[in-house]
Parts: C-alpha cells; structure tokens; sequence
C-alpha cells in the first residue's frame, strides 16, 4: 500500500515521460513553423500571404506561448484544491487562535482519516469474532450488484443479531469490537474513494482554466488539434469524446463505489447504536476531518447517506446514557455541521422530513448548551457563516446563537 501511494504521489507531482516527450517534440515544431514562416515574410512576399498564412502564423504563436506557461503550471502546481466550500483546516487554522490555551481542542482535529487498526482480526481468540470481521471485510470489497453481496450483507445480520440474542457479555464484545473494526475500515475506504473521485474531477482542470480566459475555447481547441492530447485536453474529436466517455466512467465507477461504502457505513452505524456500542463509532467519526473535507463536495446521494450517520451519532450524545468527552461533542460538531448546511435536501434527495429537521436542531442545541462559552463560540461562529453562505435554511440555530450573545454580555457585566 505504501509504495502504490508513493507510486501514485509521483505520478501526480511530475509529468510523465510520455508528457515530457510530447512536449518537447511540439516546442520544436512551433520554433521550426516560426521561423520558418518569418523567413519567407520579406517585403517581397509579404504582400503576397493568404489568410491562412496568417492564421498559421497566430496559432504557432500561440501554441509557443501557451506550451511553456502549462509546462511552468505542471512544475510548480501539479495538483488543484477545490476551493468551495472552504476548507476545514483552513477553517480551523483561521479561527484557532479564539481558544490560546496550549491544549485548544483544535489542535485535536486536524487528523485527515481514521484509526484503521482499531481491531487487529488476526489476534483475535474467538472464531466467531475472527469469521464476523472477516465477512465485514468482504462486504466492502464485492460489489453491491452482485447477487453474493446479499448473502454476506445477511450473513453479517445474522450473526450480530443471534450475539446480541445470547446476551452474553463476550458476545456482546465481539460484536461491539467487530463492528468498531468495521467502522474505522468502511470509513477509510470511503474517504479514500471520495478522494479518488475527485482526483478524477480534477484532472481535467488545465482545459477548464484555458476556457476561462477570453477566447480560451479557440486557443483549446487548436491545442487539442495541434498537440494530440485528447487525454489532457478534454474538448471536441472523435478521441477526445472516447477520452471524456473513459473519464465519466471513471467518475461513475467512484461515485457508484461510494455510495455503497456509504450505505454499509450507515449500516454498520445502525448495528452500533442496537449494540449499545457508539461510543467507538463517535470517536472515529469526530477525528475524520478528511472525510468531513470531501463530503462537502461529494455526490448529493452520499452527503444524504453521511448526514443520516452524523444525525444518528449525534442523537447519542443527547441520551445521558453515556459519559463522552467535551472534545469529542466539540470536534463533531466542528467538522460536521458544515456538512449540514451544504448538502443538497432538496425535492430529488430529501435528506430529513421538517419534523426530523426540527427535531436535529433540537438535539444540536442540546449538545451546544452542554459545551463551554468558548467552544460554544467557535462552533456557531461557524455555523453562521456557512448558513448565510449557503443555500439551505436548515439547520436554523439561531435559539443557541442567541443563548450564547446573551450569556456573552453577562459576562462582561
């Protein structure tokens, strides 16, 4: 695995040889057009230049010119962020100094995935234990259409359910650690696959900057006939149709793929709260800021499927069966409420119903009140700006916010 993210890492922070070649092949036929369209335009001749003469002359130049400045772009910046929404971490790098304490909780939320080794089946004692962690891990590598992932899907229920029936205390912890392991692994994979997808975005961002600029759709389109990069250039010919055809699929197939590590998350999730088991599942998910980062962006289907699994964590926190920790309240709903504003609940992926929409606002200012005036500040703050930024009213906070303005001017009194 570490040497095909390295492997991987190359390819993305230096241009291939291929690339290089291709390159240097077509710098060199621009300099020999150049010059020799400059030496035949002496006074003599230069009368007699058709307007394809002319033409050819501006398109060399400007294949020249916009050779060298992609050359200087894939050296120096070989990789985009997306810029929208804004990011988390520099989010929290903007709004950190609001806690100078040495141990602010921010400083506990810049992890970008999860602890995948929470549970290591290989030391496990228990057969049953070693064989529910190993369907679960097969569970996220088959296909959802295939007819075998039904089997495992309901191998794996039954199992859980006839542990949890036994009431036995050693069965109750091979479910709790088997589905901790499940998890931390399914929500790694999905953060791994919601960054491939959007690498796969991404790729495609040179022809899209070049088309912003004024007349950018005819400088591409004479790149992509001069140059023959269809595979980097995505824009107009029979290639480059099959190019962007390969690139959608490549999308689909990553969209499709998380979506169903997403619905097992949920799954998964479900199984946690009927073990009585979250407080591991709250852990993992309030240190998931990478997977918080993407989700921003993510498909409108697996943001729904995400906040179903936020909201069902969160309705936890609000039980009092369970002690959590102040910072695992405080980087949930840092990390997560974005996620909240953003993601799409409209008519084609209704996300909540107003009654369970009113009822999550109640169960986050529930879970705000019981934080301190401080991180109170931060997490609204926040809030705030993402809910005038974004197009959705929901979720409406202005109770707590208020709460807090009016705890504020007591304490200055």
């Amino acid at each position: 695995m570490a040497a095909r993210l390295a492997m991987e890492q190359s390819i993305v922070t230096r241009p291939a040889p291929l690339l290089n070649s291709i390159f240097m092949s077509t710098v060199n036929t621009a300099a020999r057009t150049l010059v020799s369209i400059a030496s035949t335009s002496t006074a003599e001749e230069a009368d007699n230049w058709k307007l394809s003469d002319h033409l050819r002359y501006l398109l060399m130049l400007m294949i020249w010119f916009t050779v060298w400045v992609l050359r200087v772009l894939m050296d120096y910046f070989p990789r985009s962020v997306v810029p929208f929404p804004l990011s988390l971490l520099d989010r929290f790098s903007s709004v950190g100094s609001l806690d100078p304490s040495p141990s602010s909780s921010m400083a506990m939320v810049l992890h970008r995935g999860l602890p995948i080794e929470v549970f290591d089946p290989s030391t496990s004692t228990k057969a049953i234990g070693r064989a529910l962690t190993h369907i679960f891990a097969l569970m996220n590598e088959i296909p959802a259409t295939s007819r075998k992932y039904q089997f495992a899907l309901a191998m794996a229920d039954k199992i859980v359910d006839e542990n949890a029936r036994e009431g036995h205390d050693e069965l109750q912890e091979i479910n709790r650690t088997a589905l901790s392991f499940a998890f931390a692994r399914t929500s790694n994979l999905l953060y791994r696959s919601l960054q491939n997808n959007q690498e796969v975005e991404i790729a495609t961002w040179p022809s899209r900057m070049l088309n912003a600029l004024p007349l950018g759709s005819y400088l591409v389109s004479g790149l992509s006939f001069c140059l023959k990069l269809s595979s980097f250039f995505p824009t107009g010919g029979v290639d480059t149709c099959q190019s962007e055809r390969r690139r959608q699929l490549a999308e689909d197939s990553e969209s499709v793929m998380a979506e169903k590590l997403a619905q097992e998350l949920l799954w998964i999730t479900n199984k946690l709260r009927a073990s009585a088991a979250v407080e591991e599942a709250l852990f993992q998910w309030s240190y998931a800021s990478g997977l918080a980062s993407l989700s921003l962006t993510a498909n409108p289907r697996i943001q729904g499927l995400i906040v179903k699994i936020t909201a069902i964590l969160m309705r936890e926190l609000v039980k009092g069966d369970m002690e959590v920790p102040r910072q695992v309240k405080f980087r949930l709903l840092v990390l997560w409420l974005p996620l909240f504003s953003y993601a799409s609940n409209g008519l084609a992926y209704p996300i909540f119903t107003a009654f369970e929409k009113a009822e999550m606002e109640r169960v986050i200012e529930d879970v705000i009140s019981s934080l301190p005036d401080v991180d109170q500040e931060m997490i609204l703050t926040n809030w705030f700006q993402d809910f005038v930024l974004s197009a959705s009213d929901w979720p409406d906070l202005q109770k707590s916010y208020d709460l807090w303005c009016r705890s504020s001017r007591k304490l200055l009194i």
